[in-house]
């Protein structure tokens, strides 16, 4: 039997190429060099992601990457015709594979829900007997589909999605931890001033039966260990329990990072990246976050580069309990007409911050400008690609010295060229303008929402001496009319204050610093908008959040009452918001469509944006940003949790929305990147077609040198570790 829709991954899903042709052929040779030998840092690395995702995803990609390596997606075609699978069959065995090398795993990158091959079982097997690489190595294949072949198509309630025990998969614990023993690990890190971004923890109980958990840090293994970090990696008692840090996780494909680190130094631009990269050396060598926090710290001093990049244990947001980060690397080359758009934003910050709508004492003392700029994607390993990124992550380095912001503008020129007759939830009219404003307006919201937004807004701070950065005596809270009587002690930060609404709460704050700014008309003009135009990029920026709001209903799970993605539940709070400010501003009906199936509309009327948009978004934008300074976290999680409840009270009845949303669902687009090619001295760029076919085609090029090594390795470091989740199967 089918599985149901929503584990599968459609036939007619949207595949685009990530152009970046025109961006590298105006790099300098020396340029082209550093971003091949980045590129392959990261394609190594992002193979780890395969490691964190599930227990069985390294032996699915083996399997895949072996199939291809035999026979290209065309010739493996002709065979599937010939065993008896329909066209439809053999494409969806190709979305299948597309997917599990564009989200690195077996489980989505945007949403964390597994997805299975849309085909039957026993075809699939068929296949994979009668294939190529099976005749040049059957024992292997066997052995390959007897570990995946199961868990490849199973649905059992716990597999569907990642998640903790019971509620999900995860290979960041072994199968046997549950919340409380996240919580205790928790703990012990903080007590030995541990970093949680590149470990995994795995529980086991000793020969007396006590609780014994390894923290293990990703790492290259044979390296003498530093002074760092030679006085953690060792035994310690905590609570009852014993903890025992290694490191070592991951080693063989580090190492082959840490080798193209060492390369790319060669054709560094300048000595902040030389430094750079040697941190990263460091960091990668001996799993030490302290290194690349230094990295970082010569990331951010390395201003506007030509050739940008990032490469780590970054996001925490598929770790189940928040703090451990996935592997990701990318490469990208400076796009030069958008980025002197937000420069010349940025330029107008001192100005526009004004305009926000709480006090000046609620504001930072100077604006730290950001760096923000807007990139073309050469490369892009880990998991998924986002639209734009605001790192690092590490808040003590946010706080002093700032952080960098970059748009990736062929992400966002790909991911928004919609077709008309995939819109939906929108009039026929709406859909026209749409089309035509939706890049635009993304322009503006993108720029508002990573500088002004991100970048505005003060946190109230005690420090340990007693210093407040605040005038306790004279500041008043703008909600309340009274003396400010709650702020962030010492070593409190946001996200360890808000934890858990923290990230999505930031996100809805700047979502809303974009709706209510783009309103101005000086920001207009930066982006060349003005008269009539400027008026339908505003109107479409706020018809696109009100719908993106109604969309995000797909990222809410009932059965838990929780939101699975930050943007996702920040945009549903804003649509609630809007709703809730009447007067006819947003209109939300549930229809019937042509098919005969459940459907719904979402209207907005522009002559109410200003009058009635307007002072809503202005009301809750002051209450998230005094709630914010205030570390008022009771009075934040109050606000934010009304508004992000779903419930089937009327008039809305977005429980039953959210089915309507997840059968018109369109599924998220999956990126083609290009492979860089050493040619003699120079690199060339290798591109290949928007296709599921050409997206496993690259994949097949990416590793000429080595491929058959990495997949061993990658066997390797899953069998060692297989026991923890065996009886989770």
């Amino acid at each position: 039997d089918a599985a149901p829709s929503r584990y599968v991954l459609p036939n007619d899903v949207g595949l685009a190429l990530l152009d970046c042709s025109e961006a590298f052929r105006l790099l300098l040779r020396s340029e082209r060099l550093y971003a091949h030998y980045l590129s392959r840092a990261c394609w190594y690395g992002g193979l780890v992601v395969l490691l964190q995702t599930s227990p069985e995803a390294p032996a699915i990609y083996v399997l895949l990457s072996r199939l291809f390596r035999a026979q290209d997606p065309d010739q493996l075609g002709e065979l599937a015709r010939s065993t008896g699978l329909t066209d439809q069959e053999y494409q969806a065995f190709l979305v299948y594979a597309a997917g599990v090398f564009s989200n690195m795993g077996n489980y989505k990158s945007f949403g964390d829900t597994k997805f299975v091959p849309n085909l039957p079982k026993d075809k699939l097997r068929q296949l994979i007997w009668q294939s190529q690489a099976f005749q040049e190595q059957p024992e292997e294949m066997e052995s390959l589909w007897d570990r995946c072949g199961e868990l490849m198509f199973s649905l059992d309630p716990q597999q569907r999605q990642l998640g903790l025990r019971e509620k999900g998969i995860t290979t960041y614990f072994s199968g046997n931890c549950c919340l409380e023993d996240a919580q205790l690990a928790q703990k012990f890190l903080d007590s030995q001033n541990i970093s949680a971004y590149n470990t995994r923890l795995f529980k086991e109980k000793d020969k007396a039966g006590q609780t014994c958990y390894e923290v293990r840090l990703a790492s290259v293994l044979n390296a003498p260990v530093d002074h760092e970090l030679a006085p953690k990696l060792r035994t310690f008692e905590f609570e009852g329990c014993t903890f025992r840090v290694t490191r070592g996780d991951y080693a063989p494909l580090l190492e082959r990072v840490v080798e193209n680190l060492q390369r790319t130094k060669t054709h560094a631009a300048n000595t902040n990246q030389e430094h750079m990269l040697e941190h990263y050396i460091r960091s990668f060598t001996q799993g030490s976050i302290a290194a690349h926090k230094e990295g970082s710290r010569c990331w951010i001093r390395d201003k506007g580069p030509i050739v940008e990049s990032y490469i780590g244990f970054i996001e925490s947001y598929r770790d189940p309990y928040g703090s451990r980060g996935e592997f990701e690397g990318f490469v990208a080359v400076v796009n030069k007409a958008m980025s002197a758009k937000f420069a010349q934003l940025v330029e107008s910050a001192e100005q526009l911050l004004l305009e926000l709508p709480w006090p000046r004492a609620f504001e930072k003392d100077t604006f730290l400008t950001p760096d923000f700029t807007s990139l073309d994607v050469l490369t892009f390993a880990g998991s998924g690609i986002p639209a734009g990124i605001n790192i690092p992550n590490y808040d003590d380095i946010r706080q002093t010295e700032g952080f960098k912001n970059v748009s990736l503008g062929n992400v966002l020129s790909v991911a928004y060229a919609t077709q008309k007759d995939k819109l939906t939830f929108l009039t026929e009219e709406d859909k026209d303008l749409y089309i035509k404003w939706k890049g635009p307006s993304f322009e503006v919201q993108v720029g508002l929402h990573e500088l002004l937004g991100h970048g505005s807004g003060k946190l109230f701070v005690q420090e340990e001496k007693g210093t407040c950065n605040f005038d306790r005596e004279a500041v008043i809270n703008p909600e309340t009319g009274e003396l400010i009587q709650s702020w962030y002690q010492g070593g409190e930060t946001w996200d360890s204050k808000f934890s858990t609404i923290a990230s999505s709460y930031e996100e809805c704050r700047a979502e809303c610093v974009g709706l209510y700014l783009c309103l101005n008309k000086d920001v207009l003009r930066i982006f060349e908008l003005e008269g009539e135009d400027a008026e339908d990029v505003i109107y479409i920026n706020w018809l696109n959040m009100v719908r993106a709001g109604l969309l995000g209903l797909e990222f809410y799970t009932p059965e838990t009452g929780t939101w699975r993605q930050a943007h996702m539940q920040a945009r549903f709070v804003i649509l609630r918001v809007l709703l809730e400010a009447g007067e006819g501003l947003v209109s939300l009906q549930h229809t019937t469509g042509a098919d005969g199936k459940p459907d719904a509309l979402i209207t907005l009327d522009r002559n109410k944006i200003l009058p009635v948009g307007k002072p809503a978004i202005e009301r809750f934008l002051r209450r998230l940003q005094v709630l914010k300074s205030t570390a008022d976290v009771a009075g934040g999680r109050a606000l934010y949790g009304r508004f992000s409840a779903v419930t089937d009270e009327g008039p809305e009845r977005f429980l039953s929305l959210r089915d309507t949303v997840l059968l018109r669902k369109e599924a998220r687009k999956m990126f083609v990147q290009a492979n860089t090619r050493l040619e003699g001295e120079d690199v060339t760029l290798v591109q290949y077609e928007g296709t599921a076919a050409g997206l496993i085609r690259s994949f097949s090029e990416r590793f000429p040198e080595d491929a058959e090594l990495l997949e061993r390795h990658l066997l390797e470091l899953s069998d060692a570790d297989a026991h923890f989740w065996a009886s989770q199967g």
